[in-house]
This record gives structure tokens, sequence and C-alpha cells, in this order.
């Protein structure tokens, strides 16, 4: 990408483990100035194109968009040490997926050393899209993020509210899809220590492509309608798996679940 001035836009990219090194190849595939770190991946060994830094403030140093790409737990410290090297017209994006007190924190931060923030929630694996991963971003600086990554190929939609909201949107999206899996990955075993795990994954797949926008509202009202035949149902499955050698964590926590819509449902005088 060429900017108005004729220069090529220069994207700082910290953390170059597998999602950040696939941007950072797209990005500098796009025309972008890359400059990368990542104390564990050298920028060489990551993706061709990028220039390899010292350090996550030499990174950032002329770059008017700095990514981050380490992991929730190194967001805090990727942005103290990326400061002293962005300079005051330059956006800082965090794009891990982190909980919304987070990214506030990391936003509350940027903004007292004057940096315009946005808060970005990577929404499909990165592998097999690289920058063209669908993103949510929403913050003071998420137009700007939208203007400057979506003619390099970035596929943004901005949000309205603070930063935090397009992590919220990420991890309430997170509790049905690493829910599901953990639903599958817990039936799968018990099924195979039963004896009919090809059963159980042909019926799984036939339920998943046969799945509506009607599949969701059943699954949602069937729980409350039906809330204390499928409780005693689940706790038989947890039975079951613990029979199996199996640990019943979502058969449990299912049961728990509508446990408590049933009492909710009792405690509704219009239910």
């Amino acid at each position: 990408m060429i900017t108005a001035g004729g220069t090529a836009v220069v994207v700082a990219v910290l953390g170059l483990g597998e999602a950040g090194s696939r941007i950072a190849a797209d990005l500098a595939a796009a025309g972008a100035v890359v400059r990368g770190f990542d104390p564990l991946v050298p920028a060489s060994s990551a993706a061709a194109g990028i220039t390899e830094c010292s350090g996550d403030a030499d990174a950032c140093r002329g770059a008017s968009l700095v990514l981050s790409l380490t992991c929730a737990h190194e967001a805090e410290d990727a942005l103290a040490s990326a400061l002293p090297g962005i300079g005051g017209s330059a956006i800082y994006a965090d794009l891990n997926t982190a909980s919304s007190q987070l990214k506030a924190r990391l936003a509350e931060r940027a903004g007292e050393a004057g940096i315009a923030f946005a808060d970005v929630a990577l929404m499909s694996p990165v592998p097999g899209h690289g920058l063209g991963t669908p993103m949510l971003a929403c913050g003071p600086a998420a137009d700007r993020f939208a203007r400057i990554v979506g003619p390099l190929g970035g596929t943004v939609e901005v949000l309205p509210g603070p930063p935090g909201t397009a992590a919220a949107r990420k991890l309430v999206r997170s509790v049905f899809y690493k829910g599901l899996a953990a639903a599958v990955t817990e039936a799968i075993r018990a099924a195979r220590a039963a004896g009919c795990e090809d059963w159980l994954r042909e019926n799984i797949s036939r339920e998943l492509s046969s799945a509506s926008a009607a599949t969701v509202d059943r699954l949602e009202q069937g729980s409350v309608r039906h809330a204390r035949r499928r409780a005693d149902e689940m706790n038989a499955a947890a039975e079951l798996l613990t029979d199996l050698g199996i640990p019943p964590r979502v058969a449990t926590a299912s049961a728990q679940w509508l446990e408590q819509l049933m009492t909710e449902r009792a405690a509704d005088p219009a239910g």
C-alpha cells in the first residue's frame, strides 16, 4: 500500500508466532514495510519481507500502525516495551484474545502516552486466512485501523463502543464454539470407550449439517421447557461417563445449567 505521499505504509508486528508471522507476510506481500520483533522467533525465519528488529520499541520506530500479536498474558508488557518507540501519530492495535478489562487497561495506558488505541478481535483462525481473517475493531483508532488494513487486504467491521467491545463479542462467541468443541471431544471419548464412536461421529455430523436459525431457538427454549427431564438425563450421562473412565466435565456442567434453569422457571410466576 502506498500512502498519499508516495511512501509505503510502515507496520510494526509484535509477536511472530503462527498468527503474527502469517499476517506480517501478507502485509509485506501487499506492499507494506513490515518491521517485526519476537524474542523467540527471528523475523527472517517467520516470513520473507520482514525487517528484523532488536526489540518492541525498535520495531515501532517509524511505524504508523503497530499490531500486537503476542498473547494475552504478555500484552501489557508488550505495550510497555513498545511505547518508547511509538510516534505520536501512530495507532496501537491489540489483536490478542483477551478480556474486555485487559483491553480497557491497554487503551488507558496507550491514551496516557498519547497513542490512539484499537481493540481488534480476530474472528476465525488465522491459518488459511492471514490478513483476510475477519476482524471486529472498536475504540478510538478503530476507523483509522480499518482504513489502513482494508486496502492491504484486511476485512474489518468497526463496532461502536469503547475498547473491550470487540473482545466481549469474540468471547461470548467463544463460549459456544469452544464449548461445542469441548462437548464433541467429551462425547467422542465416551463413545469410543462405549464402542460406538463411528455411530456418534455420523450422528453429530448429521445434526451439525442440518442446523439452522430454528436450531438455536430449539436448543435454548427446549432447555427451559424440559429442564427437569434433561437435568436427569445429563446426570445419568455423567454417571455413565464416570463408569467408562471419562471425566464428565461437560455433562456435569450441562446438568448444573439445566438445574439452574429449572429453579429459575419455578421462581418465575409467569413461567
